[in-house]
């Protein structure tokens, strides 16, 4: 997006606004994917939280082959990884449970039903093998092609497919058919 390069190119240039700017634009998404993949909001409030800080203290390494959007998500799943590795899990809530990330919903039926569903999928994706569950989040949410999700997983581009596939056909069956590839 020809605004993420403005804001890149400010931001290297020692504009804290310009970092502002791009955490205000995607806080949100990047805190909805941490939550998912961690199943902490205080975890993953820090994860998104650390990836802001290391953008923001070295802006000339920030090199972009793709979307900054992507570079950011690809960041936070590395970050929920490492965090997954050092620590086994802790109290978990779904996604949910993810009270401080705000949406864009107005009235109380909507409310309902969006926390219904929230519910419905967060049970589902807690089912899934966590290669899996981070393979579908990166496709679905994040909308990384398979062939950055095989690198960011180190497996290969078929793995990583397949992980998706599996991962898709179990949550089919455990929603009853409601998901579409």
């Amino acid at each position: 997006m020809l605004e993420d390069k403005v804001l890149i190119w400010r931001f290297k240039r020692g504009s804290s606004e310009a970092l502002c700017r791009i955490y205000q634009r995607y806080r949100k998404d990047l805190l909805k994917l941490a939550v998912a993949l961690l199943r902490d909001v205080s975890d993953a409030e820090d994860v998104v939280h650390d990836v802001f800080v290391s953008v923001a203290q070295a802006p000339q390494r920030l090199k972009l082959g793709g979307s900054l959007k992507g570079y950011l998500l690809t960041c936070v799943a590395n970050r929920a990884r490492n965090k997954n590795r050092v620590y086994q899990r802790r109290a978990t809530v779904g996604l949910d449970e993810a009270a401080s990330v705000p949406t864009d919903l107005r009235t109380p039926e909507q409310w309902i039903t969006a926390g219904e569903e929230l519910r419905r999928w967060s049970d589902a994706l807690e089912t899934l093998p966590y290669e899996q569950r981070e393979a579908v989040l990166l496709h679905l949410r994040a909308g990384l092609p398979f062939r950055q999700i095989a690198r960011h997983q180190d497996v290969s581009v078929n793995t990583a497919k397949g992980r998706y596939r599996y991962a898709l056909a179990k949550l089919r069956s455990t929603l009853n058919g409601e998901v579409e590839p």
